[in-house]
């Protein structure tokens, strides 16, 4: 049996410190810490990298405090509509959702999607209906309207638009497990008053996640529209398999990549098939965590914090 490692993020974005007094500091660092443990329990018992990205996405799905699953943001009409995707390093095989407004959990529905259906990818009124046939908890649409995210709609439908903290919240994973084999799993309710419709990077295989046993493993937050057209996973995995580079050096390069042309939000959290790790972004809040093997696990909120503890 190998090392092992897991890394989650719960997103990147530029924001002004005060939006993130320190009350909701510790309570976004106790929901990242119990998603990892979440995570990091099936890696150390000896489960599959899958099954841990997996259980530490749901874990970010279930609390409100993170833009995926019951802490989704609204569109312009009011309404919640969330995607996601997993992905397998083992067998590259994946599975992905979106348009939802009533899957509790956005993940899991793309794992049955992976594992169940002869398609990859399910929207809308077709996936539900498969997570129906799947008997998969789906929610009255006020499970997933927030008081917090009401006001932020509120607030957008008014043209009030302050800076919100919690714009952006892309939640994901990477995790490597006992076995060797890499896995990762995105997903998120999408940027606040969008159009009916929108369809992010989360879902996007290349964009958002992306995972290959003999490369290494990503997940991506922050603006899905650059995301998307920088294809920012699949960056990471290129400049791994033919430059050779770093899986740090890779992220940061991943990060830079056509900066000048597509300017906005970009966070990745990836790792290779030795277990090394990498955490970056352009902002300056990074929402992550990580715990390698029996090491101390690390959460932090702040990009600064991030960087004195990784000595970038």
């Amino acid at each position: 049996m190998g090392k092992y490692v897991i890394i989650i993020h719960g997103g990147a974005v530029n924001t002004d410190p005060g939006t993130i007094p320190p009350e909701k500091e510790e309570q976004l660092k106790k929901g990242l810490h119990n998603a990892l443990t979440a995570g990091w329990e099936i890696l150390q018992r000896g489960g599959t990298a899958l099954d841990a990205v997996e259980a530490a996405v749901m874990s970010l799905e279930d609390n409100e405090l993170f833009n995926a699953g019951r802490g989704a943001m609204f569109n312009l009409n009011g309404e919640v509509e969330t995607e996601a995707s997993i992905i397998d390093g083992l067998t590259l095989r994946g599975g992905a959702v979106s348009g939802l407004k009533l899957v509790k959990n956005p993940v899991r529905l793309a794992r049955l999607v992976m594992e169940k259906c002869k398609h990859t990818f399910l929207t809308a009124e077709g996936a539900q209906e498969f997570a129906l046939a799947q008997g998969l908890t789906l929610q009255d649409p006020s499970y997933f309207k927030t008081e917090e995210q009401r006001q932020e709609w509120l607030d957008i439908i008014q043209e009030a638009r302050a800076e919100h903290a919690n714009k952006h919240d892309t939640v994901g994973a990477v995790a490597l497990d006992q076995h060797g084999n890499v896995a990762a799993a995105t997903s998120t309710g999408g940027i606040e008053g969008k159009l009916r419709g929108r369809v992010g990077d989360s879902c996007i295989f290349g964009g958002g996640a992306l995972a290959n046993n003999e490369v290494c493993a990503a997940s991506c937050t922050g603006d899905g529209e650059i995301i998307m057209l920088a294809s920012l996973a699949h960056e990471v995995y290129a400049l791994r398999k033919y430059r050779k580079l770093s899986i740090t050096k890779a992220t940061r390069a991943a990060i830079e990549m056509y900066a000048d042309k597509l300017q906005g939000d970009r966070g990745i959290i990836a790792l290779d098939p030795a277990g090394n790790l990498a955490i970056d972004s352009n902002t300056n809040v990074m929402r992550c965590a990580y715990r390698v093997d029996e090491d101390a696990p690390f959460v932090t909120v702040w990009k600064a914090e991030l960087d004195r503890h990784l000595k970038l």
